[in-house]
């Protein structure tokens, strides 16, 4: 049981108050209500739970009890009911503060991490508050749906209980950025980002989740984080199919963009013909998209594209007079394929370079 919190002065200024309100049928008072009030936030505020604080209250209203006048019984429950409201009015008051103030704690540091501000020792200070130890490596997975989410949304606290569930307390950090649903996890514990990748999947109903490389420090939760956001936007402008992305795994496109001058040069140099097919370069593009990532075989890109192989064949032929590159040669292969990996990065020919 909870040892005693209410003070002797203010049980017997709650005892003058019953007393008063017995004689003179008067209600309580806006300062009576607002002192009880505080009397309660400061009990909060001291980490007392409600419950005890109650009982003790009807305790001491037992107590006060055969001492009171015989009279007004009604005016009495009634003033108690009033006292004990009060009470527990500024106790919830001060419950709800510290929840506000928890949760803008949480919020400011999390807007730190991941965009890296803040001085890194103190940085670290506060991660183990929220269960992270930055001195290790830690991976972050970015999860992304139709629409957005925060942190009291529904998706948001079933994949958080599905993550408790199977993990327990283990060092994550689950939280939601611009909508999205974030998860950090030490690095080197992989089974857990995948578990979350699937979770999150399925709560936001097909959803799509990228996973950064595991990197130490502070920072590398920042690069991590990053490469997550990255690969999302990679896998848009490529409209790749896969609903889970390692950013590992997609390294070879930021290569490939980082002059991204010599690869509007690329594309312009290699596909820029093509402009002048019935219908425009687009759906050529999309014939050798299709044909590429099929690893060159025409059934399977035909089946992909919903056309006849005879067309595709007639399509691929159309590109190598266009071009003078021949998809089906290994030499102008790796050209072409590149090209078109630009034109989609790029957004060519929708956008002009």
């Amino acid at each position: 049981m909870e040892g005693p919190v209410i003070s002797d002065d203010h049980l017997e200024g709650y005892a003058r108050i019953l007393a008063d309100v017995c004689a003179t049928g008067r209600r309580l008072t806006r300062e009576e209500l607002e002192s009880l009030r505080s009397q309660g936030e400061r009990a909060a505020e001291e980490g007392h739970g409600l419950r005890g604080l109650v009982r003790q209250y009807l305790s001491a209203t037992r107590e006060i009890w055969p001492g009171l006048p015989r009279t007004g019984t009604d005016r009495l429950l009634a003033a108690i009911e009033y006292a004990v409201d009060a009470f527990a009015e500024g106790h919830e008051r001060a419950q709800r503060l510290a929840v506000r103030q928890e949760e803008a704690a949480r919020r400011e540091f999390i807007d730190d991490l991941l965009y890296g501000r803040s001085d890194l020792g103190r940085l670290a200070e506060r991660a183990e508050r929220f269960g992270l130890l930055l001195a290790r490596a830690h991976a972050v997975a970015v999860a992304q749906g139709d629409r957005l989410v925060d942190d009291t949304d529904p998706v948001t606290r079933r994949v958080e209980g599905a993550l408790l569930a199977r993990f327990g307390q283990r060092r994550i950090l689950l939280t939601t950025k611009g909508g999205r649903l974030v998860c950090i996890a030490p690095g080197d514990q992989d089974e857990i980002l995948a578990f979350f990748a699937k979770q999150a999947h399925a709560a936001t109903e097909g959803g799509r989740v990228a996973i950064g490389q595991a990197h130490p420090g502070p920072r590398g939760v920042v690069r991590s984080y990053e490469q997550a956001l990255n690969a999302l936007d990679m896998a848009a402008r490529l409209d790749l199919d896969d609903p889970v992305l390692r950013a590992g795994e997609l390294l070879v496109y930021p290569v490939l963009t980082r002059d991204r001058e010599a690869m509007a040069d690329l594309v312009r140099g290699t596909l820029g013909p093509l402009r002048g097919a019935r219908g425009g370069a687009q759906p050529l593009i999309d014939t050798l998209t299709a044909y590429f990532d099929s690893g060159c075989v025409a059934a399977e890109a035909a089946r992909r594209l919903n056309l006849s192989v005879r067309a595709l064949t007639y399509r691929l032929d159309r590109i190598r007079k266009l071009t003078g590159a021949d998809p089906s040669e290994p030499m102008h292969r790796y050209a072409l394929q590149t090209a078109v990996i630009g034109a989609r990065l790029l957004g060519w020919p929708a956008k002009e370079l």
